[in-house]
């Protein structure tokens, strides 16, 4: 069965910024090594990961929450090849944490951090089970660094992330741990 792997981020990176080409390059590898795209189906880095798979023949599904659309903040980018939908964001963050195999993280906002802490947390306490969850760049790096230098959170907790910087190592890791899983 084809691996989904959610790509989470920024909602606001524009296009022709370091992080748009990023998000690219991430959904147009992914879709180059067989795995489907999974997006919150949006603009910035949601839709820059969406058009690399597009570019690259993958699918792509975009999960969509009518809350959004509701107040004119979002509509779905024109890459995603399946939307999924549902009435309220609650529902969409579960489906892209629980629906996926792996997740990236992009830099991102208060929606990216709350993806971000929900599947990590919920790998911690055992609510679901371990997947890779792996930060794409440094730009979270300071926040965890901070809060691993005070004891907020432990060198337990920073087995379940890894970081990568390139795309050939991201998919080495995906490789890696899906090869180990089955």
């Amino acid at each position: 069965m084809t691996k989904i792997v959610a790509v989470f981020g920024s909602a606001r990176v524009k296009p022709n910024t370091d992080v748009y080409q990023q998000s690219y390059d991430v959904g147009q590898a992914l879709a180059e090594a067989g795995y489907v795209t999974m997006t919150g189906g949006y603009d910035g880095v949601m839709a820059a990961a969406s058009q690399g798979a597009s570019d690259a023949s993958g699918a792509v599904q975009g999960i969509t929450v009518a809350e959004l659309e509701y107040i004119g903040e979002s509509r779905v980018n024109q890459w995603v090849t399946e939307e999924i939908r549902y009435e309220t964001l609650h529902e969409r963050i579960l489906h892209l944490v629980k629906t996926a195999d792996a997740h990236v993280v992009m830099p991102g906002g208060l929606g990216t951090a709350q993806e971000l802490i929900e599947v990590w947390q919920g790998m911690r306490l055992g609510d679901y089970p371990v997947k890779p969850l792996i930060l794409y760049g440094t730009f979270w790096d300071a926040m965890i660094d901070s809060m691993l230098q005070v004891g907020y959170i432990s060198e337990r907790d920073m087995r379940l992330i890894t970081t990568v910087h390139d795309t050939r190592t991201l998919l080495d890791t995906l490789t890696d741990a899906f090869e180990t899983k089955d």
